[in-house]
């Protein structure tokens, strides 16, 4: 099985996935890549397998730590990290039940304040959430509080400015939303009416995280077509809550 048609976005790759192990190999049904070019056998997407990918690479141990992963779906890399890791904890935005309650397998919380202990966790892990919190900067602030010192905040952001500065799309006033540019949703795998977009960001994200944190932030880009991961808009971040120097 090899590259074909790659132009029209309709082509398959033999391959080892990151996620499940399987040589079955990646098809795509058309583009963009990132979420079409799935594992014929755990359906994983590009961006689910650079984040397995990268999570392989600077915490090889982390089966043996513990994870928080925000607003997880039920397959793919989520489903993965649930069955792998030893202390992997769940949470979702659930205004249903009060914030630190259980419910269905997860808890609920706020990423902007949330109900965890300071250093609660090696790894906390988003994919694709940033771009729906009204107030990134307190998000932020919260995960670097419930990291211990030299875990990391892994995250997958759609950085769809590539060559300009991210852009808010919409903000909240008191308990109202004001919307900048037309309202933009995604899926959200709790609630059918989806996640507003609130910010379109660009490569100075890296730069946010870092200052809001402190987190040393590092843009990672992994090519890897026998892995499966080729796509556009496909980086993972990976900011770090390092030790500070002792001399």
């Amino acid at each position: 099985m090899g590259l074909t048609d790659r132009s029209s976005g309709f082509f398959e790759h033999e391959g080892k996935c990151p996620v499940c192990d399987s040589t079955l190999g990646f098809r795509a049904h058309g583009l963009p890549l990132r979420n079409s070019f799935l594992c014929l056998n755990c359906s994983s997407s590009p961006r689910e397998r650079a984040i397995i990918e990268t999570i392989n690479i600077f915490y090889p141990n982390w089966r043996d730590l513990t994870i928080h992963e925000s607003s997880p779906g039920s397959m793919g890399s989520s489903k993965k990290l649930q069955a792998e890791c030893r202390n992997y904890i769940a949470s979702q935005y659930d205004t249903s039940i009060p914030f630190g309650t259980s419910k269905n397998g997860y808890v609920s919380q706020d990423l902007e304040n949330q109900t965890f202990e300071d250093e609660s966790f090696d790894i906390v892990i988003t994919q694709d959430v940033f771009e729906h919190i009204f107030r990134p900067d307190l998000a932020i602030k919260e995960i670097c509080r419930t990291l211990r010192v030299g875990g990391a905040h892994i995250c997958t952001v759609p950085m769809v400015m590539r060559e300009a500065p991210s852009l808010r799309r919409a903000e909240k006033i008191g308990d109202d939303v004001r919307y900048i540019y037309p309202a933009e949703y995604h899926k959200n795998p709790i609630d059918e009416t989806g996640s507003l977009v609130t910010v379109d960001w660009g490569f100075d994200i890296a730069g946010y995280f870092s200052c809001h944190g402190p987190l040393v932030t590092t843009i990672v880009h992994i090519d890897d077509l026998e892995k499966g991961i080729r796509a556009e808009i496909n980086e993972v971040l990976v900011c770090r809550k390092l030790p500070i120097p002792n001399i």
